[in-house]
Parts: structure tokens; C-alpha cells; sequence
């Protein structure tokens, strides 16, 4: 397939795309991690999520 003069376009385009990509799927895993460890944190220290209760446990 020839793709003409633009060839070393659209590579680097296709290769900054999968670039962005990669760097938030790596960004995501980290605050995953983060926010997990700072959860953990806080329950560790007597304070608990609300969500993980029952409705009939809040009264």
C-alpha cells in the first residue's frame, strides 16, 4: 500500500495517538493505585466509607 508523500505523516500521527494513549492508560493505573493506598489509609485510621455499609446500619 502506498500511501504517497504523507507516509511519514500519518505515521507519526498514528504513533503519537497510541502514544497519548499508553500515557493515560499508565496515568490511570497510578491514581488507581494512589487512590486505593490513600483509601486504605483513612480506613486504617477509623475512618470509614459510608458506602460500605448497609442501609439498616445507618440508623
Amino acid at each position: 500500500m502506498d500511501l504517497g508523500p504523507y507516509t511519514s505523516f500519518i505515521a507519526t500521527s498514528y504513533f503519537a495517538a497510541a502514544l497519548v494513549v499508553v500515557l493515560l492508560i499508565g496515568w490511570i493505573a497510578i491514581d488507581y493505585r494512589t487512590q486505593k493506598a490513600r483509601l486504605r489509609a483513612l480506613e486504617e485510621s477509623g475512618i470509614s466509607r459510608r458506602s460500605g455499609r448497609a442501609a439498616t446500619d445507618m440508623q
